[in-house]
């Protein structure tokens, strides 16, 4: 299938769910208006209140923004965003990395252009690692060092028995359900990692750290255990719960909540295309992508709704807002696609937006 009829079919897709979503209870009690302060941009209240600096850390020339899809953070403070490149662009990189001041460090991945998507910072037996995958065209989980050297890189798990022939040799950029289009990881406690591939079989798939598949759940279906489009996973381990897996059920605009092996315990409504999670302390933050960020406290409460621009989104079928940095309101989100904290409590944010975009919620609460 030619990358143009993808484009056409992830915007029907998305289309068809922005007018679901308009029928979905979207509201909160925290929403509140992006306001200047002395040249900053305030969102937020009391102890939630952010200073919103987008664009944020700077790409030397040489390099652009092809939309930019996730972020993480090591202990450090460093943080690294990956975009998902143009394939056409073999040589330019799909990873950078950027000091704690923004600074620009270093790029890599270039492996992952043209579908670079999930990256997660994972720390094992004292060393960091970084986890990667990749959708469309490159279809792989991969495992590297803070410096882009591989440790492991796979394909489609073929003993599932869920994916079609040659998608672990021949991989192209062909969707389905019978497809490897993975989007993000989480890490157990016991060391293993899950994969989500949540734009392909809609299953979640366990593997140890050496990158070897050992078992999955899930797959298509209408809730409780089963998803329409479980794009990002989380392990909500915050002080004082058993450790649980929240997946963002995308295209249901739900959260799910599972045991760590894939058994239904729960599901929180009131979301617009929940896109990814990451937690700290006893806060955990969900960026959506109908245009804002949504903070939740230790109770799973809303406290936050920040940078909240949903209704112009969702009114944008023909996504003009997303391909038009000018249409863009300062201290609004278009469409937040992950999001993270450092180590501080500040919040990044990565958009699903035509020349990238990655802002820093800096935390003044």
């Amino acid at each position: 299938m030619a990358a143009s009829q993808n484009s056409s079919i992830a915007r029907r897709r998305f289309l068809k769910v922005a007018a679901a979503g308009t029928a979905t209870s979207l509201a909160a009690p925290y929403v509140v208006t992006a306001r200047k302060t002395d040249s900053q941009i305030i969102v937020g209240e009391g102890d939630y209140r952010f200073e919103v600096i987008h664009q944020w850390p700077q790409l030397p020339e040489k390099f652009s923004w092809q939309t930019t899809h996730n972020v993480a953070v090591d202990k450090h403070g460093f943080l690294y965003v990956i975009h998902q490149g143009w394939l056409e662009q073999p040589e330019h990189p799909s990873i950078f990395v950027f000091d704690p001041e923004g600074r620009y460090v270093r790029a890599f991945g270039n492996q992952f252009q043209g579908g670079g998507h999930g990256i997660e910072v994972h720390e094992e037996d004292g060393q960091e690692f970084l986890y990667v995958c990749a959708y469309k065209d490159i279809k792989a989980f991969a495992k590297l060092d803070l410096y882009g050297e591989t440790v492991w890189f796979r394909h489609a798990p073929m003993e599932t028995g869920l994916y079609a022939a040659g998608e672990d040799t021949n991989p192209q950029n062909v969707w389905g359900r019978d497809r490897f289009l993975p989007t993000n990881m989480a890490f157990l406690p016991d060391g293993d990692v899950l994969l989500s591939d949540g734009y392909g079989s809609y299953f979640i798939h366990r593997y140890d750290t050496e990158g070897n598949w050992k078992s999955c759940f899930g797959g298509p279906g209408d809730g409780q255990g089963k998803f329409n489009l479980p794009h990002g996973i989380w392990v909500d381990d915050r002080p004082g719960r058993e450790p649980q897996l929240v997946v963002m059920d995308r295209l249901h605009h739900t959260l799910q909540y599972l045991t760590l092996e894939g058994e239904y315990l729960r599901t929180q409504q009131g979301y617009g295309l929940p896109a990814n999670a990451d937690s700290y302390k006893d806060l955990i933050v969900i960026p959506e992508l109908f245009a804002r960020v949504s903070i939740l406290d230790a109770d799973n409460q809303i406290v936050a709704r920040l940078g909240d621009d949903s209704k112009r989104i969702r009114a944008d079928k023909k996504f003009k807002i997303r391909t038009d940095a000018n249409l863009w309101n300062a201290g609004r989100f278009v469409h937040p696609h992950d999001a993270c904290f450092d180590n501080e409590g500040n919040i990044f944010v990565a958009e699903w937006v035509g020349t990238g975009r990655v802002s820093k919620l800096k935390r003044l609460g």
